[in-house]
């Protein structure tokens, strides 16, 4: 059995169809009874409502120890990253979660972490590139990872770092989910940065099949999962549009290139290809 938390959110909801398609059994934990009611997989795992940083009761009561993996996706109070609560909050509350989880019996686990951590790093990204985040957010990911790998854990502890995902339940600002509320709109153009900045992108499908394979190796440390290759922002619009064949104008340097991501980085893929 797969225990997922963050079942229902963006990620979370196609590991849990990724594990199914596989033959996993899955259980499926989220806050929101209502969003579970309708996710992809409704009616296929079953879920536990289950409020990971304060309800002990029902902490206790999940089968963590019969579980071969629980794959920890649920983080709070995204995606805005700047957002203090990330580190006076929701990190000491997740550091207590695993470490429960662990004394519960969980044997083992693959938590989400990010891209973010490495912080203003630029070109290819390795597994052992230092990492520096200037965001509450990755400062927050990048504690947590060093406390779990700082301590002594009962469980097997592997840390799977997110670069760029996009695909169906994808956030509302991100790129392509505003390009293609352009597009259904029928909007003449779209505007948006200058585009030259380079990253690394995977469908969230690739992604959660990644994460799935991950929880079932015997695989332990730290994994990037990416692509691998940069693509340029302003092809990765081009190629949405040429594949939805819309008609719309790209409007190139309308708004300022981020400032808490360098120009152009990647990830390094190598080490999750060696799995096999």
């Amino acid at each position: 059995m797969l225990i997922v938390t963050g079942a229902t959110g963006f990620i979370g909801a196609h590991v849990v169809t990724a594990a199914l398609q596989a033959g996993r059994q899955v259980l499926a934990l989220g806050r929101d009874v209502t969003k579970a009611a309708t996710a992809r997989w409704a009616g296929r795992a079953e879920f536990l409502p289950l409020d990971l940083h304060g309800d002990a009761d029902a902490l206790a009561a999940a089968p963590w120890a019969e579980a071969h993996a629980v794959l920890h996706l649920a983080w709070p109070g995204l995606p805005n990253y700047r957002d203090p609560a990330h580190v006076t909050t929701h990190l000491p509350s997740d550091a207590r979660f695993l470490a429960e989880i662990q004394r519960l019996g969980a044997q083992r686990i693959v938590v989400a972490g990010t891209c973010f951590e490495y912080g203003l790093k630029s070109g290819c990204l390795a597994e052992e590139t230092e990492c520096a985040p200037i965001l509450p957010y990755p400062i927050a990911k990048n504690a947590l990872r060093q406390l779990l790998f700082a301590a002594p854990q009962t469980a097997a502890i592997t840390w799977a770092r997110l670069f760029y995902t996009y695909g169906p339940g994808q956030h509302p600002r991100s790129v392509l989910a505003q390009l293609d509320a352009a597009i259904d709109r029928g909007d003449a153009t779209f505007p948006m940065s200058g585009g030259e900045q380079l990253r690394d992108y995977l469908p969230v499908e690739t992604i959660a099949e990644r994460l799935v394979r991950l929880a079932e190796s015997p695989a332990t440390g730290l994994y990037n999962i990416c692509a691998g290759a940069p693509i340029s922002i302003r092809r990765l619009v081009s190629e949405r549009i040429a594949t939805r064949r819309a008609e719309i104008a790209v409007d190139l340097g309308v708004y300022p290139y981020p400032d808490y991501e360098p120009m152009a980085f990647w990830g390094d893929g190598a080490r999750f290809a060696r799995l096999g």
